[in-house]
């Protein structure tokens, strides 16, 4: 057996169906919305993508899983045009407000999803998808992202397989079947024919970045799910360890992966 006798897709799927960070409903996306909002726009990630995609000759972005628009905003500053994609109708409506208290008039927002035809998506001269690819079928999703660029293609996608610190499950004596790691972008997308560029984006580790103990135990619901009362009292031990707390805390990695077309 050989590389190219290795179905990295089907292995994606495989790992998909067991992980413990199962998809997230529009639903669900909507009701996070404004808790978001209130944070993602000053992250140093926004920055550092922005830096890394070459804007050199073109005029059109779209920007799929944009979210409230922490990305599409900035790049509505160097383009033309900006589309905004994402399925959840809150996003968007924040999206639009932000846009509107900036007086940003060149953003067109667009409710679709991963799942259904993007044949009525307009194409873009870049294609941007920043941390939305946690998609069952990946081969499908860069097959429309490829398909709807004109020029070129980042996305990124988390570094590791969780998107829980390692120290907090140990704590709360949680063991997780992981998520699929970026690596199997790349072997999908050199199956393809891809040769993708690869460079890394260091954002925070907002490990335990709340001001009271239930906002933190709902974030841990939002990545694990449901939780035991003794996972709920080892939670709220590590919460009240002023010493964990001010720990040192390492930086999460974005994989950032890119092609032109």
């Amino acid at each position: 057996m050989n590389i190219l006798d290795i179905n990295f897709n089907e292995l994606y799927k495989e790992q998909k169906r067991i992980t413990t960070f199962k998809p997230k409903t529009k639903e669900d996306w909507n009701a996070k919305a404004k808790d978001m909002d209130s944070r993602i726009h000053q992250s140093i990630y926004n920055e550092e993508f922005l830096s890394r995609v070459d804007t050199k000759e073109c005029s059109t972005l779209l920007d799929v899983g944009c979210g409230p628009g922490n990305l599409a905003l900035r790049f509505a500053r160097k383009l033309e045009k900006v589309y905004a994609m994402d399925y959840s109708e809150e996003m968007l409506r924040l999206l639009n407000e932000n846009a509107k208290s900036k007086k940003i008039e060149n953003i067109e927002t667009i409710q679709a999803s991963w799942d259904e035809g993007w044949d009525n998506l307009p194409n873009a001269d870049i294609v941007v998808a920043s941390r939305s690819m946690e998609v069952f079928d990946m081969a499908s999703a860069l097959e429309k992202l490829d398909a709807k660029a004109n020029k070129r293609v980042y996305l990124t996608y988390k570094v590791g397989g969780s998107f829980v610190d390692t120290e907090v499950l140990e704590a709360i004596g949680r063991r997780i079947h992981p998520k699929p790691d970026y690596i199997y972008i790349v072997n999908i997308l050199y199956k393809m024919g891809i040769n993708p560029r690869i460079d890394y984006i260091e954002s925070e580790n907002k490990r335990i970045n709340f001001s009271d103990f239930e906002a933190f135990r709902e974030s841990m619901f939002w990545s694990i799910g449901e939780m035991s009362e003794a996972e709920v009292e080892g939670l709220r031990r590590v919460f009240e360890d002023e010493a964990f707390r001010k720990k040192p805390q390492k930086p999460t990695y974005w994989a950032m992966i890119s092609w032109e077309k």
